[in-house]
């Protein structure tokens, strides 16, 4: 069975910082694209970052640049998500997903497996 099982969730107050996991099982997606999502309430879900299977391409959401930073160990079959200066407006549930291409999964598309999320909550 695949899985996706992130942690590092939980409160904070606005400026700081969490550090978000992402650990597979079930296979290795080391040729897979990973990274992450979120839905804040009553939105849509949305595109965080993403980060290629080689490590050569990273994308970020505009609304997180220069705050998030992703990084994957694939040996430990695990992606992470450093959060610094958060903001109250980061405040939803992040997802870690994977999916097999790129350019598709920056894009929202066809992505493929997802875990169950984590609540981050960002006060004021």
């Amino acid at each position: 069975q695949v899985q996706l099982v992130e942690s590092g969730g939980g409160l904070v107050q606005a400026g700081g910082s969490l550090r978000l996991s992402c650990a597979a099982s079930g296979r290795t997606f080391t040729t897979w694209t990973m990274g992450w999502f979120r839905q804040s309430a009553g939105k849509e879900r949305e595109f965080v970052a993403g980060k290629s299977w080689s490590g050569g391409s990273t994308t970020y959401a505009d609304s997180v640049k220069g705050r998030f930073t992703i990084s994957r160990d694939s040996a430990k079959h695990t992606v992470y998500l450093q959060m610094n200066s958060l903001k109250p407006e980061d405040t939803a549930i992040y997802y870690c997903a994977a999916g097999r291409a790129y350019s598709d999964y920056v894009r929202g598309r066809n992505v493929e497996v997802w875990g169950q999320g984590t609540l981050v909550t960002v006060s004021s």
